[in-house]
């Protein structure tokens, strides 16, 4: 029964992280899709506003407010990138993790200085909100107090029925780095 909940519990983690990943990829087309549709309406608007109005007046007004929108259309890609990590999280070292933060981190898991399989996020980083008891024991509380940048040492006991042989009852040692919070 615990087995079958700890499966379902990863289905469902990892279906969460799908539809974060969808969301990210959705959001940066947005914010990079709709700035630069604007600005090409804008062109479009202000070429036409040009060919219909012939007096030089016009065409030059015409060219000064173009060579204007594609300059705010360049800022408003730098605010794509300040947009994409504000979506993304912060490795500002004056944060502090407290409980409740969605935090980015990486751990290498092992046993009497073993590694085991299953125990390494191997470097790709995986997200977690602090004190929602989804990793064993009292894991999540220990990173509380961490800043982006800490490594940190988290020392658990696995459950006797945690149902993996090797680990069950065990104590482990996870090296846990802290790659940032999300804001």
């Amino acid at each position: 029964m615990k087995k079958e909940n700890r499966k379902m519990a990863q289905q469902r983690r990892a279906e969460e992280r799908r539809k974060k990943e969808f969301r990210k990829k959705l959001s940066k087309i947005l914010v990079i899709g709709v700035p630069s549709l604007a600005v090409l309406a804008l062109v479009i608007v202000l070429i036409v506003d040009g060919v219909t109005n012939n007096s030089g007046e016009n065409q030059s007004n015409s060219t000064d407010t173009e060579a204007s929108s594609e300059t705010s259309g360049n800022s408003g890609s730098s605010d794509t990138n300040s947009q994409d990590t504000g979506s993304s999280y912060s490795t500002d070292s004056s944060l502090t993790v407290e409980d409740g933060d969605t935090v980015n981190i990486d751990y290498v898991g092992s046993i009497d200085g073993v590694e085991f399989d299953g125990g390494n996020t191997q470097g790709m980083g995986t997200d977690l909100v602090i004190g929602s008891g989804s990793y064993i024991d009292d894991f999540e509380d220990q990173l509380i107090g961490a800043h982006p940048g800490d490594q940190v040492d988290v020392y658990v006991t696995f459950p006797e029925d945690y149902g993996v042989e090797e680990l069950n009852g065990k104590e482990a040692l996870f090296q846990v780095t802290v790659n940032g919070i999300y804001e």
